[in-house]
């Protein structure tokens, strides 16, 4: 019986509504961090923080001095080592969650344009044979993933993208990065994967693509010179041999902003296949 007393003990000392909303905004904090690191590098790092915080908590367990001291004592390092290395990914979040009730539609209606410029462009480059590979960043910075090229910082058209990818361009050889509907820089030049568990066929365009997409959460358009076809990379997978139709359709699913009244009741669900 005294266990369960002590459970009535607590449950009758629960303040309800203060708990109740206590409780909900720690939940949603932690969803948007979680949200915010996933399919990056941060993730991994995360899981690191998770593993020293168990380690500290099995040595004050089993009286492992030594450890728990030298763990006590890098807890505080560590925080401001989080800030430091996650400066970027924070600053970019707390300028989202205030600018997005004020942007939602203006925002829909400059990617719209943006993602009709970019199916295009890739089509008529597929047509001629003219090799490109167009970096979209996202939520992710990726300044510290890529070698930047020469910076542009101009509007995205698709006949800027034509005009940097054929033959003869000085800086045809390489990415570009678009960001926020701009094109920010050209003749970037991207991290390979070396994974055994790529088509051997594909060539560095597409290792390209599928290394970045690996370590951050933007996506990469790939139009192969040599096949004629246009591929998308998201995650480190890549869809190859895609109509234009289909190219816009997944850009518009990855990039344009869900309006509330199309979300999930419940996003962290998958839906059925």
């Amino acid at each position: 019986m005294e266990p369960l007393n002590q459970l009535l003990h607590v449950i009758g000392g629960v303040r309800v509504p203060q708990d109740l909303i206590d409780i909900g905004i720690v939940a949603f904090v932690i969803y948007r961090v979680l949200l915010l690191v996933k399919g990056t590098r941060a993730l991994y790092m995360l899981y690191g923080v998770v593993v020293i915080a168990v380690v500290a908590y099995l040595s004050a367990w089993g009286q492992l001095y030594a450890i728990n001291w030298l763990l006590s004592h890098v807890w505080s390092y560590l925080l401001l080592a989080i800030v430091i290395i996650f400066q970027p990914e924070i600053r970019r979040a707390l300028a989202d969650m205030g600018q997005r009730p004020l942007r939602h539609g203006s925002r829909a209606g400059r990617w719209e344009a943006v993602i009709d410029d970019l199916v295009t462009a890739a089509a008529n480059m597929a047509e001629q044979r003219i090799g490109a590979l167009m970096v979209i960043e996202r939520n992710t910075p990726i300044s510290d993933l890529i070698q930047v090229g020469t910076p542009l910082q101009a509007i995205l058209t698709k006949e800027l993208l034509k005009s940097i990818f054929v033959h003869g361009s000085p800086i045809h050889d390489g990415a570009v990065v678009i960001r926020d509907g701009e094109v920010v820089s050209a003749g970037c030049f991207l991290p390979i994967s070396l994974s055994s568990g790529i088509a051997q066929e594909l060539g560095t365009r597409h290792r390209a693509a599928i290394g970045l997409t690996a370590e951050s959460d933007a996506v990469v358009i790939v139009v192969s010179e040599e096949s004629g076809t246009i591929g998308l990379a998201v995650e480190g997978r890549i869809l190859r041999h895609l109509d234009p139709a289909r190219l816009h359709r997944r850009l518009s699913e990855l990039l344009l902003p869900v309006p509330p009244t199309h979300r999930r009741r419940w996003p962290w669900r998958r839906a059925a296949v």
